[in-house]
């Protein structure tokens, strides 16, 4: 489906509009509500439990944001809604909770994260939550072309995303790939199987070949992650259709 033009309309609080500093962490009900009183929209992170539940949350282990070590999916739902998010006073929400203090008041843009195994676990079930808010304006995306894929058959009144760069090296997140691999993730070589309807590009990647083709030959909306410094927001300006942002306000 293609995707809605309020995607683009506002800027995008990065992991909710955080401040560490502040005491509102990122991926925090908080953070949802300081984008919402901004007039920004969302994007915010999914993890899977142990029981399978979707917990908006960044990263595959607990230490960077809680006093808790060990990784997300090793512990069950009950269990991870109850740590609370270190230098703050919320606990690590779960997708319907967050949802729900969301209320539909701004756009909401999700995404899946993966290891790049075929596991499609935690896409199904952020899929079953979603589809009770069809009346929202709810993106998806992910990193992984697979999760991306599969989302047209799981999700299908959704618009979905593919998030990308140019260079995956710097990231250890994706050693277990090949070099063949990263170079078919950097020029979408993907598109064929995932089709997504929108792309999101690293910012310092722009201008590049696969998403300018994406966004003037296809017309699919471009947005660019992550908006740090005047020169990121002047390069998303003249090369994408929106940002995704932080540390600042717009």
């Amino acid at each position: 489906m293609r995707a809605e033009p309020w995607l683009t309309a506002r800027p995008i609080a990065h992991r909710g509009l955080h401040d560490l500093a502040g005491g509102v962490i990122e991926n925090s009900i908080s953070a949802a509500q300081a984008a919402i009183a901004g007039g920004f929209a969302i994007e915010c992170d999914v993890q899977l439990s142990a029981d399978e539940e979707a917990l908006v949350f960044h990263d595959f282990t607990l230490e960077r944001l809680t006093g808790e070590t060990g990784r997300v999916d090793a512990r069950k739902a009950a269990e991870l809604s109850g740590i609370g998010l270190t230098g703050s006073g919320d606990k690590i929400p779960t997708l319907t909770s967050f949802l729900a203090a969301i209320g539909g008041r701004t756009p909401l843009v999700i995404e899946i994260k993966s290891r790049f195994d075929g596991d499609l676990r935690l896409a199904k079930r952020t899929a079953e939550i979603v589809a009770g808010y069809k009346d929202r304006p709810i993106v998806l995306k992910s990193f992984d072309p697979v999760v991306v894929a599969a989302l047209r058959e799981l999700a299908p009144g959704f618009a979905r995303g593919i998030v990308a760069m140019s260079a995956y090296d710097a990231y250890r997140d994706y050693d277990p790939l090949s070099a063949a691999q990263k170079h078919a993730l950097a020029n979408l070589l993907h598109f064929g199987e995932s089709q997504p309807d929108f792309v999101s590009w690293k910012v310092a990647d722009l201008p590049t070949a696969a998403p300018f083709l994406c966004r003037k030959a296809l017309g699919l909306p471009l947005m660019t992650w992550t908006v740090r410094t005047q020169e990121d927001r002047a390069r998303a300006a003249e090369h994408a259709d929106q940002m995704v942002f932080e540390g600042f306000r717009p």
